[in-house]
């Protein structure tokens, strides 16, 4: 387990006055970098074999949004690293030890040269030391669109610079942002996501936004975190291709 110490700040809430859903985000993968950042296999060892991790899936269950200047522990469990996949959880805590947020994710070590996964490293095995599964409800990685629903469409999105990563491709964050942006019909905060993550966007591309409504009841509980209203949100790229699929619980 890798654990650092925060404070909610100004530029990290809405208009309530909490975090915000692709804040929490950017606090699990900071939490991962810095833990990369502490081990042998760092970002400069990875560049060097052109080699990153790129995530595959998401699922985070909120249970209460921090609050403006509310200390906070975040911390990343990873507890699985073999192949070229890695499985690590994340939670953010307070300081009196109410769990506020707890989340999976997958990942896949890939080599952009060889365009191909790449197998992990004695190197990434240090550097990750592996630790229990956190208690959550795990759902699927894939996300199913249930058959008989019209997509909505949505206004398209041209990737900007301030949706880039250090990889020159899209954010993580910014794919939830932009699906929590296409549901502004929809008041109250998000308490469980799932994303999906199938292709890569970079600068000057255009998003389109296919919107899914009315989910049925079945569905909401197939999706094994539902708690009241769901929305997915297709991201396609200009050629009609999925390129991140995002469900958000209201």
């Amino acid at each position: 387990m890798y654990t650092f110490d925060s404070r909610i700040r100004y530029s990290e809430i809405d208009k309530d006055g909490t975090l915000t859903l692709e804040s929490l985000i950017d606090y699990f993968q900071d939490c991962s970098t810095f833990q990369t950042q502490e081990g042998v296999a760092d970002i400069d060892y990875m560049k060097k074999r052109n080699i990153a991790w790129v995530l595959n899936s998401w699922q985070i269950e909120i249970m209460r949004y921090p609050r403006l200047c509310e200390d906070v522990i975040i911390g990343t469990v990873p507890y699985d690293l073999k192949g070229f996949f890695g499985l690590r959880n994340f939670f953010m805590d307070t300081k009196d030890g109410e769990r506020l947020a707890v989340a999976n994710s997958v990942w896949t070590l890939f080599d952009f040269v060889k365009g191909i996964p790449s197998r992990v490293t004695p190197e990434m095995l240090e550097t990750y030391p592996m630790g229990e599964k956190l208690d959550m409800n795990y759902a699927g990685r894939k996300i199913v669109v249930p058959e008989g629903i019209e997509a909505v469409k949505g206004d398209e999105i041209v990737v900007r610079k301030h949706h880039l990563d250090t990889n020159y491709h899209v954010n993580n964050g910014q794919y939830v942002r932009m699906a929590i942006d296409a549901c502004s019909d929809l008041e109250g905060k998000v308490k469980g996501m799932r994303a999906e993550y199938k292709r890569q966007a970079v600068l000057g591309d255009i998003l389109y936004p296919n919107i899914y409504k009315d989910i049925p009841a079945k569905a909401q509980e197939d999706a094994a975190q539902a708690q009241g209203r769901m929305r997915i949100v297709d991201l396609a790229d200009a050629e009609g291709r999925s390129v991140c699929t995002v469900e958000l619980n209201f």
